[in-house]
């Protein structure tokens, strides 16, 4: 009984340290070093995501209580020395019911608040900017429809990367950021040019797979300004690791001014090939 009490000690310690620890969530953007928790929300989307993972860790934390209350309950009071004549009974109509019903109950509790999410996230506002993100080995290609140029987003390599102020994370810059204006409905159609990617961006709470050949497509809404970072969550290959995903969130004026100096810099012509892929295999 005593070593029981002693793990229920440490596991209840270990709780309070996890949660004291709290504050060592992710950033807003990018993770952070020893964190707990899901990173810092920036999009309606992901506000939801937090919110319903809260909501079930509630749930589950109540379960597991209730488990190892019965677990207790059972070593101390029915064990050999406790109970040495055991109880014949077999069946119990009400506790049936109740194993049947309640989590029948608690399954629909979890299943309403997840298919409103689902929808949330499917169902795509009008959007104010598309943006087609094409996965390659290894890199992503942006294109903006609307103004008619694209470009590639390279990994920068820790050289280059330590030439910049601030030095921004290891495996996550990029040399071409996709750039977005803050609380605008941003489309990001997905595709993938020759094996299946993911694009997906933490802190806007968005990750779908860019598949060849099918046009995929998904949506956020930055509701502050700064640098959110991604990478590839789809095993696409020996590189898979070093194609993250830099989106900038700026204000409408600095990316109206960005958009006139993207079209002139990047030709809407423009056609990425080996150069591009070479570039992409030294960014290591």
């Amino acid at each position: 009984m005593l070593a029981l009490l002693r793990v229920v000690a440490s596991a209840a310690l270990g709780l309070a340290v996890l949660t004291a620890g709290g504050a060592a969530r992710a950033g807003s953007g990018q993770p952070t070093s020893w964190q707990v928790g899901l990173q810092e929300s920036a999009a309606p989307v992901m506000d939801n995501l937090a919110a319903f993972h809260n909501f079930l860790l509630v749930i589950i934390t109540l379960i597991t209580a209730f488990v190892l209350a019965l677990l207790v309950i059972v070593i101390v009071k029915f064990n050999a020395r406790a109970n040495p004549m055991p109880t014949r009974t077999t069946h119990n109509t009400l506790l049936e019911v109740l194993w049947t019903v309640v989590p029948v109950a608690i399954l629909v509790v979890i299943a309403v608040p997840s298919f409103r999410l689902l929808f949330f996230q499917q169902d795509l506002p009008p959007a104010d900017l598309t943006v087609k993100a094409t996965g390659k080995q290894w890199y992503w290609t942006y294109s903006y429809p609307d103004s008619k140029f694209e470009f590639d987003s390279i990994m920068l390599q820790d050289k280059e990367r330590e030439k910049l102020q601030p030095v921004p994370p290891r495996l996550l810059a990029v040399d071409n950021a996709m750039v977005v204006p803050v609380n605008k409905v941003v489309r990001v159609q997905t595709i993938g040019a020759e094996v299946i990617h993911a694009f997906a961006v933490p802190s806007f709470g968005i990750k779908i797979d860019a598949i060849p050949g099918r046009l995929n497509e998904t949506w956020f809404k930055a509701t502050r300004e700064g640098i959110y970072y991604g990478q590839c969550s789809e095993l696409c290959g020996k590189d898979h690791a070093f194609m993250p995903i830099e989106v900038r969130v700026v204000s409408e004026q600095a990316f109206a001014a960005w958009l006139e100096e993207a079209k002139k810099k990047f030709a809407s012509d423009r056609t990425p090939g080996p150069a591009a892929i070479a570039a992409a295999g030294l960014a290591r």
